[in-house]
């Protein structure tokens, strides 16, 4: 355990030439390092906290199981894969079909903690079996459809928000944008972040923010915990987003590797299972689902500094903060027209994440059975299908995952059965 938490110095510890890197098990001063761990918590902070204010979750609690699950995901991968796990966007529209069905966030909560578990196990079964499984039965043409459909099925709860307050809705993703293409490094990459800050202020201005719990709420104290409620009918709603953590972890890895010229690919599973587990339990003491950021491996590509001590300093900060109700409820007093305006971005950015996916592997949309298949699943999950059999609800993202898993290897099969698809097609996995 000793050697667990032992960084060698790199360099003197204070300097880093151009293109000097720091790997996983080194550090730089425990100063530095606390700074970059204080980018990595600004990093992921405008997003992380989005989550809470799109669904009804405290902020202060969603904090505290961030920073619990980035503990455990370096713990479990050995302090050699550096991450930080924020709150995931593909839980915002389960959440919402749930909490529109007014069935309360206890109920949302089991779904998060039961998706985290199926995460769990099906990071044991790549750690020991392998994840060749996984592109037999999601292959990329299914797999960026139904990442797709998590982000464009939110479309309407986006529009909702941006109507109430239609002018710092524009404010703010005009700010958003601007932002991104205005700076370089950093400050770029935190485009949302102040993008929001920029709303918020506008808001403010225009007499949107409701400053009263503020003023109520304690400079210290515990987050506010909730145990899940028991719900089967709800997981038909919450279990596609494992595909989303999947593909974020997975991601995640490869991303880290590429950058830091490591072999990751034993850390697969063990991450799944990380990620799985951590999620679990922020479901079971109220907190919203995690997983992998991008707007952290933006921190560690612009720095150069890979180190694991760096996040374990993100951990900290973020545990300190969640203690402060104060500043969770500061967080809760963002306007809908702000949500409104980031959110116009960030729901077509998950969407968008699906059909990178299909870039990314050069999915043939020239086949028939490609194109057929993420056309029906993308029309189902944006127009949000809906159906009720003996009581169980589905929505849009449950129907468009059966959908097109029961209609791509269904017609593949029939295909191959009949020889309109060859059987060692490539373009057809």
């Amino acid at each position: 355990m000793t050697n667990l938490f032992s960084w060698a110095i790199h360099g003197d510890g204070k300097t880093l030439h151009p293109g000097e890197v720091v790997e996983p098990d080194e550090r730089l001063t425990w100063g530095r390092t606390a700074g970059i761990g204080a980018q990595h918590v600004v990093a992921m902070f405008g997003a992380t906290f989005l989550v809470p204010i799109l669904t009804g979750f405290d902020p202060s609690t969603t904090l505290f199981f961030t920073a619990m699950s980035t503990a455990l995901f370096l713990l479990i991968n050995k302090n050699v894969l550096p991450s930080y796990l924020g709150s995931s966007f593909g839980f915002i529209a389960p959440i919402t079909a749930v909490t529109t069905a007014n069935k309360g966030l206890a109920v949302a909560s089991f779904g998060i903690m039961v998706t985290g578990l199926l995460l769990a196990l099906i990071g044991l079964l790549v750690h020991f079996a392998g994840s060749k499984w996984i592109d037999v039965v999601m292959p990329p043409v299914v797999n960026g459809a139904i990442v797709a459909i998590i982000g464009f099925n939110l479309a309407p709860s986006v529009w909702n928000n941006f109507q109430l307050a239609p002018d710092t809705a524009l404010v703010t993703l005009v700010a958003v944008l601007v932002i991104s293409v205005l700076f370089k490094g950093l400050l770029g990459r935190l485009n949302i972040l102040l993008g929001v800050i920029v709303g918020y202020i506008y808001a403010c201005f225009r007499g949107q923010v409701d400053f009263s719990a503020v003023n109520e709420a304690a400079w210290i104290g515990l987050p506010k915990f909730h145990l899940p409620q028991v719900d089967f009918s709800i997981l038909p709603m919450f279990i596609p987003v494992v595909l989303v953590l999947i593909a974020e972890n997975v991601g995640h890895v490869k991303s880290v590797a590429q950058m830091t010229g490591r072999d990751y690919d034993d850390k697969m599973g063990t991450a799944l299972f990380a990620d799985g587990l951590g999620t679990a339990i922020a479901g079971f003491g109220g907190g919203s689902g995690t997983t992998t950021y991008g707007e952290n491996i933006g921190v560690m590509a612009s720095t150069k500094v890979y180190s694991t001590a760096a996040y374990w300093f993100a951990s900290g900060f973020a545990l300190l903060l969640s203690l402060c109700p104060k500043f969770g409820a500061i967080i809760n007093t963002i306007p809908a027209g702000v949500l409104g305006g980031v959110t116009t971005l960030l729901y077509g950015m998950i969407g968008m994440m699906g059909v990178r996916i299909w870039v990314d592997n050069h999915v043939n949309f020239d086949k028939s059975l490609n194109v057929m298949t993420a056309a029906i699943v993308m029309i189902i999950g944006i127009a949000d299908f809906t159906f009720a059999i003996q009581g169980v609800q589905f929505n849009g993202i449950a129907i468009g995952t059966i959908a097109v898993l029961v209609a791509y290897h269904g017609l593949k099969a029939i295909g191959k059965a009949t020889g309109t698809i060859e059987k060692d097609d490539p373009d057809i996995k």
